[in-house]
């Protein structure tokens, strides 16, 4: 039986699947890590921790497909915007700075909308926000000068990893594109933005394909894996773009809706699509294969926030979050009023706000525990319908939703989804949206497929979630009153 590997690098957890050249998952592993906040905004990951996880992950998916699979390849998929610090020797002088660290708040605030700012966004598709490096790297001139001009390199979580397995600073196109530092026309470095930031290209990794491939792993790690000579490791693409590859939505107006920790709705286009407004980002999944979308800082993590300040719940099993999940059925749509703003951790797409809070409007003596957690699950399905109206304008129309994550566990929320966008929604067989979608990008590279236009014989339909007209138009006026809400409090944040 022939297999790769897909690895999904992400900012709570990495998750390696084994995926067949038949489109069957064999095994599985994952390994979880934490992220710490010293301080208000600061959302740190520490390096050590990231490599002890992926290389735990690998030799547990390696022994449990020995038995009975060939290898043929292991892709590797990652959590954007991430940003470190490392000596000429490789040695980490930071921690790994995440997309979810708002530090570079000031930085990214006196960039925006200043010429220079509107020529980066147009050049290099990235929304200019704290959780871009580009402003992570002006943070760290601003505020950590004894780092910043001692560093080699700036790099993400992916180039570390790569560097440690390889020797190698490599960063593919995917990854680079969400820099605010990548030229996605060009497939270079952008020389405004590097001049912006204060360095030059060599301060960064090389970037190269997302199909590269490299063969000759450190004595160490080939020690560690036990692997066949001369085993295809190829570099991959990022988290967001692969879960669209992941989820079959690589065609124009097929949608991918994610929702774990954080949420994103991504289109898929054959060239970049310029938004005057400045909403939605265009990453590379691979030359004249482009994903434009936009990714929310408010999803899952909202729901934990509740369960535990609210609920008095710090651990809840999948199924206990499932009944709770199932219980907003208890409550009409549009929540009997009550109105929440999600940006509990400011907030991305679309509205870019680093400041934004999360708000509870029209609160009543009617409204109970069961109130506030459906109007939790409207507000972030209103935040994602704002994305995807951003993406309607720039790209055209969504034709189909295809949902991934964590929120797929419930049926409720996704007929929210469905009900909210008017939109047919759809649940895939696929789960691990991300890691599925490397390890198609894996196939590819070792021949194993010849085009993404094979992967959708991978995919099985297993739910359909059809919208409802009156819910949708209670929807409507929610999602109005929704936004003038913001608008009025917007300065007041």
């Amino acid at each position: 039986m022939q297999s790769v590997i897909g690895i999904d690098i992400g900012t709570t957890n990495t998750k390696a699947v084994a995926f067949t050249r038949e489109g069957k998952v064999i095994a599985v592993a994952n390994a979880g890590y934490s992220a710490f906040s010293p301080e208000e905004g600061n959302h740190e990951l520490a390096p050590s921790e990231i490599l002890n996880a992926v290389v735990n992950v690998l030799k547990k998916i390696l022994e449990a497909t020995k038995p009975f699979s060939e290898i043929n390849g292991i892709s590797f998929s990652c959590a954007m915007h991430s940003l470190m610090a490392v000596d000429k020797e490789g040695v980490p002088l930071t921690n790994i700075i995440t997309w979810a660290d708002l530090r570079s708040s000031a930085e990214a605030a006196k960039l925006k909308g200043s010429d220079a700012g509107n020529r980066i966004y147009e050049q290099c598709g990235t929304p200019l926000h704290a959780m871009t490096p580009l402003c992570k790297i002006l943070w760290l001139k601003n505020n950590k000068p004894e780092i910043f001009y001692i560093t080699h390199k700036f790099i993400g979580i992916k180039e570390y990893l790569w560097h440690e397995f390889f020797g190698k600073y490599q960063v593919d196109y995917s990854i680079a594109s969400a820099t605010g530092m990548f030229d996605i026309y060009k497939y270079v470095w952008n020389n405004e933005a590097l001049d912006y930031a204060g360095i030059s290209s060599d301060k960064l990794s090389e970037p190269v394909e997302p199909e590269h491939t490299e063969t000759i792993l450190s004595e160490k790690y080939n020690n560690e894996f036990a692997l066949n000579a001369g085993m295809p490791f190829i570099i991959g693409s990022s988290d967001g773009c692969l879960a669209n590859l992941g989820s079959n939505a690589v065609r124009d107006g097929e949608t991918s809706l994610t929702i774990g920790t954080s949420g994103a709705i991504r289109m898929a286009s054959s060239q970049p699509k310029y938004d005057p407004k400045e909403r939605i980002f265009n990453y590379i999944l691979k030359k004249d294969l482009y994903i434009s979308g936009g990714a929310m800082n408010n999803g899952g993590s909202v729901i934990q926030w509740y369960m535990h300040h609210f609920l008095s719940r710090s651990s809840l099993t999948e199924k206990e979050i499932s009944v709770l999940m199932e219980a907003v059925n208890d409550v009409d749509a549009g929540s009997e009023g009550l109105i929440f703003l999600p940006y509990i951790f400011g907030e991305r797409a679309p509205i870019w706000n680093e400041n934004a809070k999360g708000v509870f409007f029209g609160i009543s003596s009617r409204h109970q525990q069961k109130h506030f957690l459906r109007s939790i699950v409207e507000g972030i399905s209103f935040s994602l319908y704002q994305i995807g109206v951003s993406l309607e304008e720039t790209l055209g129309p969504i034709k189909k939703i295809y949902a991934s994550g964590g929120f797929i566990q419930s049926k409720a929320w996704l007929q929210i989804i469905a009900d909210v966008f008017n939109k047919e929604v759809m649940v895939l067989n696929i789960s691990d949206a991300s890691a599925i979608g490397a390890a198609m990008l894996g196939m590819k590279s070792v021949g194993l497929i010849n085009s993404f236009d094979e992967v959708a014989k991978f995919f099985e339909i297993q739910e359909f979630f059809f919208p409802d007209v009156g819910r949708n138009k209670t929807y409507r006026q929610s999602v109005k009153k929704f936004a003038s809400l913001y608008a009025l409090l917007k300065e007041e944040f």
